[in-house]
């Protein structure tokens, strides 16, 4: 059967699923500021600001079986993020319940951000989320929002996504920079290509019945050390690296993702650790070819 998939904040993860449900011959529509971002993908573009929908009545929104929220904040700002996140999902699930036939699930891409944890403990769905920074509270007050409301949601909180695009660790080992071994920071990650998955399959385990939590941790099945990782895409890259990064991508936390629950879910994923996601990226991104020449 073919469903209506409204994607509010279609960037790149969001344009991505969105051709592939598309492949599948389902409608979908893609909501942006700039909607002419989505021309010659085949979504329906829908161009609107978020902050518009405040007391905005049901026809603010197209009626939709699924609803993905993958918003991003425009500055890294408290003011920012309190309009991309909590205020901005309030807004459109408003206008949802308004709708005769509200959506049968609504997805909110959340982040790891919410965790607190800096001495590398394992982090599951029901770890404390004691974030000192305003990004991961925020974060954390728009989840409760959709966990608290009467319409089906699901909270995924992807760890760091990388993939096509993504590669600013890419070129840092390149330059010949690498993160200390001590003090020890655990990092984990995401391939892009996961996150669409991921999605697809929750979508994909709603239709075939196939009951869903409110909440998953969404992250690859080895978490790593950063400094482990950056070796050993500089032996990937050939690279001598020997000076030592101070303050590894301003990390505030070090822990470790339990990715069991999303397991359990029957998911499979495309890149179980960031060996095989990032020689996918090496390879899309010539870096190794690079190398040779």
């Amino acid at each position: 059967m073919a469903l209506t998939v409204l994607i509010i904040g279609c960037g790149d993860i969001g344009i991505t699923l969105g051709r592939k449900l598309l492949a599948q011959g389902h409608r979908v529509i893609g909501v942006r500021r700039q909607a002419e971002a989505l021309e010659g993908t085949g979504i329906e573009p829908l161009a609107l600001d978020l902050d518009a929908l405040d007391d905005a009545d049901a026809s603010a929104l197209p009626h939709a079986d699924y609803v993905i929220y993958t918003v991003s904040a425009d500055h890294f700002e408290e003011s920012a993020y309190r309009r991309a996140y909590p205020e901005g999902l309030k807004n459109v699930l408003k206008v949802l319940e308004q709708h005769d036939a509200p959506p049968q699930r609504v997805l909110f891409v959340s982040s790891t951000s919410v965790y607190g944890q800096q001495e590398g403990e394992l982090v599951n769905e029901e770890s404390p989320t004691e974030s000192t920074s305003f990004s991961g509270r925020l974060m954390r007050d728009a989840e409760q929002a959709l966990i608290d409301h009467a319409i089906p949601g699901t909270v995924v909180r992807f760890s760091g996504i990388y993939g096509p695009g993504r590669d600013r660790l890419i070129h840092q080992v390149a330059e010949g920079r690498v993160a200390a071994i001590t003090p020890v920071v655990y990092s984990n990650r995401i391939h892009r290509d996961d996150c669409v998955g991921l999605l697809m399959h929750f979508i994909q385990c709603q239709e075939q019945g196939q009951p869903l939590e409110n909440l998953y941790l969404a992250s690859d099945c080895e978490p790593a050390t950063l400094h482990n990782v950056m070796m050993w895409l500089a032996s990937q890259l050939k690279v001598d690296a020997t000076e030592t990064m101070q303050s590894p991508l301003r990390r505030r936390t070090s822990k470790r993702c339990d990715n069991s629950r999303v397991l359990q879910s029957g998911y499979q994923f495309l890149y179980p650790t960031y060996r095989e996601g990032y020689q996918q990226v090496l390879k899309a991104g010539g870096f190794l070819d690079a190398q040779k020449a």
